[in-house]
């Protein structure tokens, strides 16, 4: 019953979680080969010491407001691959998705990592494709692989929680949701379905 009580709300969540962004595709014209990377020489560098900056700050800020700011920032330097082609890919396949075409976001997204395997939020993306779909299997190895590449990405912290929520293990979502939280303490929907997960797993009274 929880796996389908869920299963609409976290994929509502979980796709948010994801940020609605306008991409800004890179400036390199460059491409690669399946497995070659081909962002130019420390531009890769670069946006990950903004986004580690950013990431930084989300621990020292005092309101809501400004770690709405700072999310939607961390969100746009995630967005920027370092290639152009991979950025182009990206593009089309949220609009694909966005159009319920599965197979050729699919198509779009695989192609991304097969050009970038070093670019997390293609992971990330690849995941909500399968989470949609109801490959909950994929979408877990993805976004393990995600967080392996950017080690503080909330948003695959927070898609692993909601997915191990749905399917009855709500351990490893409260875990997951606490993970989330150490590297985005304002994170609201995380604090509330940790509470009430410490409720099932630990008995904690209301």
């Amino acid at each position: 019953m929880l796996r389908h009580s869920l299963s609409i709300l976290a994929l509502i969540a979980f796709a948010a979680a994801c940020g609605d962004k306008t991409f800004a595709p890179s400036t390199s014209t460059e491409t690669a080969a399946p497995g070659q990377l081909s962002s130019p020489e420390g531009e890769g560098e670069e946006l990950g010491n903004l986004s580690q900056e950013l990431l930084d700050k989300l621990k020292t800020v005092e309101t809501d407001e400004e770690a709405a700011e700072l999310e939607e920032e961390i969100w746009d330097a995630w967005l920027v691959s370092g290639s152009a082609t991979v950025d182009t890919l990206m593009e089309r396949g949220i609009q694909y998705q966005t159009a319920e075409d599965n197979d050729g976001a699919r198509d779009a997204f695989d192609r991304a990592i097969a050009i970038r395997p070093d670019y997390a939020e293609a992971w990330n993306r690849r995941a909500v494709l399968f989470f949609n779909v109801g490959k909950y299997d994929e979408a877990v190895a993805d976004l393990e692989y995600a967080i392996q590449l950017e080690p503080r990405h909330f948003g695959a912290y927070l898609g692993l929680a909601m997915i191990f929520e749905s399917i009855d293990r709500p351990a490893a979502a409260m875990r997951a949701y606490e993970k989330a939280l150490e590297i985005h303490p304002h994170l609201e929907a995380a604090k509330e379905a940790k509470t009430r997960l410490d409720r099932v797993v630990n008995g904690s009274p209301l």
